[in-house]
C-alpha cells in the first residue's frame, strides 16, 4: 500500500470515528453490489433530471426520501457496534444485513411514496380529511425519520423533533404563553405526511433540488485531482513564510472548501499533509489541530459552492444563488484573515520557520499534471454567474469532471472509479437527506401552533429588559436602547445557535434557527439576508465549540492531541468569524448585496474589521511586533471591539486607543534591532 493510500485510509478512518455520518456498514460482496447499485441509481436519478428536467415537485421529493431513507437503514447500522464487522450471516441477516433493516427499508418505500403516487385532485381532498391509511403510513414515516438521524447523526435532531411534536399534541397543558389548542394524532400527521410545509417541505427539497448535486461535484472534483492542485498551490504561496504548514492549512482549507461543504472531510483531507509538518516545525499538537480544524470550518462559508445551508437561502429568501455568493465573499475572507494573523503572531512569537525549498512543492509540475481538473470548477461558475439553475450548473460540473477524468493523460479515471464516485457520492448524502426531513417535522410544527413568534416574542422581550437595566449604567452617547435591544438579541441568538449546533448538522441548525429565531431578528428591522446569515454563521461556528466540536475533535485525532484543548483553542482562532456576523449586522454593507449598501459604509467596516481582528489575534497571541505585555494585550483587545463596531467614531477610538501600544512596540523592536 503507497503512502498516499494509508494517508486515505487514516482521513476515512477518522471520519467514521468523529463524524457521525460517516459510519457506513462493512457490507459483503453480494450485498455490497446490491446497495452499491442503488446508491449508483440514487445518483444517477439525480444527474438526469439535473441535465433534462425535474420532476414535478411532489413525486421528484419523493422519490429522493424514498432512496434516501430506505438505504439509510442499509448503510448505517443500528449501533456503533454494527459497523466494526459485518453480522454473521444466518437467516435473520440475509446477505450480511439484519432482516429488520429489510423490513425497515421496505417499510420506508412504502410509507414515502405513498403520497406522491396519489392524485393531486384526490391529494387537495384529503388534507385535513386523512384516511386511516394516510395516518398509519404517516406515522411510520416519523417513526422511521426518528430512528435514520439516530443512526446518522445521533439522538440531538431527533430528540428535538419529539419534543415539538409532544408540544403539538400537548398544547392545552403548556404553560403560560406557549399554551395553544393542541392537535390530535390524526391532525399533526395529516399537517406533516400531507402538506408542503412539513416532511415534504422547503428543507428536503432544497437537499433534492441543489445540495445531492453539489456533493456528488465535490465527490468528482477531488477524485479527478482539484483537491491536491489547490493544495500545491496554497503550499506554494504560504509555505515559505514563518509558520509556513499552519498557513498552508489556512490558505489550502479555503482553496478545497470551494469543492466541499463539509468541516469534516476538509478537516482530515487537508490536515492529513499539514498537521504532521505543523507538528514537526515545532507547533504545539493541539494548536496544530486547532488550526486545521477551524480553518477548515470555513469549508461551509465559501463560494461558490458554500455548504448545503446556503442553498436552503434561495428558498428561504427566494434569492439568486449569485446574490448568496456575492454576500459570502467579505466574511469568508474575514474568517481565514482572522486565523491567518493568530498564526502568523504564534510563528513570529516563537520562531517557527517556513518550508525549505526542497520541501515545497513543484508548482509547475503540479499545474501541467493537473491543469485540467480546474475547467469542472470553472464551467460551474460561468453557469452560476450567467443565470442557469444551480443544479444544471452542477450538471455541467459534474459531466466536465468526469469527462476530464477520462481524458487527462496525466491523471486517468477508469470506468470504474467513476461508478465508485456515483456511489460514494449518493452515500455522503445520505445524512444530509433524512435530517432535512426531520426538520420538516420541527418546521410543521412550528407552522401548525404559532411557536415560531412567541419564541421571537419572548427573545425580544427578555433583551428589551437587559437593554434597559445596561441603559442606566451607560450614557446615552455610547448605545442608544434600541441598538442595545438589538445586541443582546443578537448574544442570545447566537448562544442558541451554538447549543443547538452541538451534535446536529449546520443544515438542521440553520432551519431550526431561521424558523424559531430569525423571525426575532426581523421584529427588531434586521434586513432577512442579514439575519439568514448571521444564523447560518453562528450554526457552523458549532462545528469547533466544545463540548461536540466534530471537525476539532477528528483534528485531534489526526494530531495525537487533547481533544477538549483543541476545541477551546478552535473556538479562539475563530474568533473573528464570531465577531464579523455582528457587523454585518449593524452595517449591512458588509454583504454587498444588503439594501442600502454604499462604499463609504462598507470601506469604514471593512478596514475596522481587518484592523480590529488584527489586534485581537495580537492580543490573544501575546505578539503584535515584538511580545506584548499583559497590559498592551488588554488595551489592544478593547480597542478590537472598538474598531470592528461598525462607526466611524468607535473605529477613530479604536485607533486612539491602540495608538500608545504600537508606539511602545515599535520602540522595543527598534532597541532590539540595534541590540542585534
Amino acid at each position: 500500500m503507497t503512502q498516499l493510500e494509508l494517508d486515505e485510509a487514516k482521513a476515512r478512518e477518522l471520519e467514521e470515528k468523529f463524524d457521525p455520518e460517516m459510519r457506513f456498514r462493512p457490507l459483503g460482496s453480494l450485498a455490497g453490489r446490491i446497495v452499491g447499485g442503488a446508491l449508483v441509481a440514487l445518483s444517477l436519478f439525480h444527474y438526469y433530471t439535473a441535465g433534462f428536467g425535474l420532476l414535478s415537485e411532489m413525486l421528484h421529493r419523493g422519490i429522493h426520501l424514498a432512496f434516501v431513507l430506505g438505504l439509510v437503514f442499509l448503510v448505517f447500522p443500528a449501533t456503533p457496534r454494527g459497523y466494526a464487522a459485518p453480522p454473521a450471516s444466518r437467516w435473520m441477516t440475509p446477505l450480511g444485513i439484519p432482516l429488520l433493516d429489510w423490513v425497515l427499508f421496505a417499510a420506508a418505500l412504502a410509507a414515502v411514496l405513498h403520497v406522491p403516487l396519489i392524485p393531486l385532485d384526490d391529494l387537495a381532498f384529503r388534507v385535513g380529511n386523512p384516511t386511516s391509511t394516510d395516518v398509519a403510513l404517516g406515522a411510520i414515516l416519523i417513526v422511521l425519520l426518528i430512528e435514520a438521524n439516530r443512526r446518522t447523526i445521533g439522538w440531538p435532531l431527533p430528540l428535538i423533533a419529539i419534543s415539538f411534536m409532544a408540544y403539538a399534541l400537548f398544547g392545552p397543558q403548556m404553560p403560560g404563553i406557549f399554551v395553544h389548542p393542541g392537535a390530535t394524532v390524526s391532525q399533526l400527521v395529516n399537517h406533516l405526511y400531507l402538506t408542503s410545509q412539513g416532511i415534504y417541505g422547503v428543507a428536503l427539497g432544497v437537499v433534492a433540488t441543489y445540495v445531492f448535486h453539489f456533493v456528488l461535484f465535490g465527490v468528482f472534483a477531488t477524485r479527478i485531482g482539484l483537491g491536491q492542485l489547490f493544495l500545491d498551490c496554497a503550499a506554494w504561496v504560504a509555505g515559505r513564510y514563518a509558520g509556513g504548514p499552519a498557513k498552508v492549512s489556512i490558505f489550502g482549507s479555503a482553496l478545497f472548501g470551494m469543492i466541499s461543504g463539509s468541516s469534516v472531510a476538509n478537516t482530515v483531507t487537508v490536515g492529513s499533509l499539514t498537521i504532521p509538518m505543523m507538528v514537526r516545525l515545532g507547533y504545539k499538537k493541539h494548536f496544530a489541530a486547532a488550526v486545521e480544524s477551524t480553518a477548515s470550518t470555513g469549508g461551509q462559508i465559501t463560494p461558490p459552492i458554500l455548504g448545503a445551508a446556503a442553498f436552503l437561502m434561495i428558498e428561504f429568501l427566494n434569492l439568486p444563488y449569485t446574490t448568496i455568493i456575492l454576500a459570502s465573499i467579505i466574511p469568508a475572507f474575514m474568517h481565514f484573515f482572522g486565523v491567518f494573523m493568530q498564526v502568523h503572531f504564534e510563528a513570529k512569537r516563537d520562531g517557527l520557520r517556513g518550508l525549505r525549498p526542497d520541501e515545497m512543492p513543484d508548482l509547475k509540475a503540479a499545474f501541467k499534471r493537473d491543469w485540467p481538473t480546474v475547467i469542472p470548477l470553472i464551467g460551474l461558475i460561468y453557469m452560476l454567474f450567467a443565470g442557469y439553475t444551480p443544479y444544471l450548473a452542477a450538471f455541467t460540473g459534474i459531466t466536465l469532471a468526469v469527462l476530464v477524468g477520462l481524458f487527462n493523460p496525466m491523471r486517468r479515471m477508469r470506468p470504474i472509479e467513476i461508478i465508485e464516485g456515483l456511489r460514494d457520492g449518493a452515500k455522503y448524502a445520505l445524512a444530509v437527506g433524512v435530517a432535512s426531513a426531520c426538520v420538516g417535522i420541527v418546521v410543521g410544527v412550528v407552522t401548525l401552533t404559532g411557536v415560531g413568534f412567541k419564541i421571537s416574542f419572548i427573545v425580544t422581550s427578555f433583551a428589551a429588559d437587559m437593554a434597559q437595566a445596561s441603559a442606566a449604567l451607560l450614557p446615552a452617547w455610547v448605545m442608544g436602547l434600541q441598538t442595545l435591544t438589538l445586541l443582546f438579541t443578537l448574544i442570545l441568538t447566537a448562544i442558541v445557535c451554538v447549543l443547538m449546533g452541538c451534535g446536529i448538522p449546520t443544515t438542521a441548525t440553520y432551519i431550526i434557527m431561521v424558523t424559531v429565531a430569525a423571525p426575532a431578528l426581523g421584529l427588531l428591522g434586521v434586513e432577512p439576508i442579514v439575519a439568514h446569515f448571521f444564523v447560518f454563521y453562528y450554526g457552523v461556528l458549532a462545528d469547533i465549540t466544545p463540548p461536540v466540536a466534530i471537525a476539532a475533535y477528528a483534528a485531534a485525532g489526526m494530531a495525537g492531541a487533547d481533544p477538549f484543548k483543541t476545541g477551546n483553542t478552535a473556538f479562539r482562532l475563530a474568533l473573528g468569524k464570531a465577531l464579523v456576523p455582528f457587523v454585518f449586522v449593524f452595517s449591512p454593507s458588509i454583504l454587498l448585496v444588503a439594501k442600502g449598501f454604499n462604499w463609504p459604509d462598507f470601506a469604514t467596516a471593512f478596514a475596522g474589521c481587518v484592523i480590529g481582528i488584527t489586534f485581537l489575534s495580537a492580543a490573544f497571541s501575546a505578539y503584535l511586533l515584538v511580545p506584548a505585555r499583559l497590559w498592551e494585550r488588554l488595551v489592544l483587545a478593547v480597542a478590537s471591539i472598538l474598531l470592528i463596531a461598525p462607526e466611524i467614531w468607535s473605529s477613530i477610538a479604536g485607533l486612539v486607543l491602540a495608538a500608545p501600544v504600537i508606539l511602545a512596540q515599535l520602540a522595543r523592536r527598534r532597541g532590539a534591532s540595534m541590540a542585534a
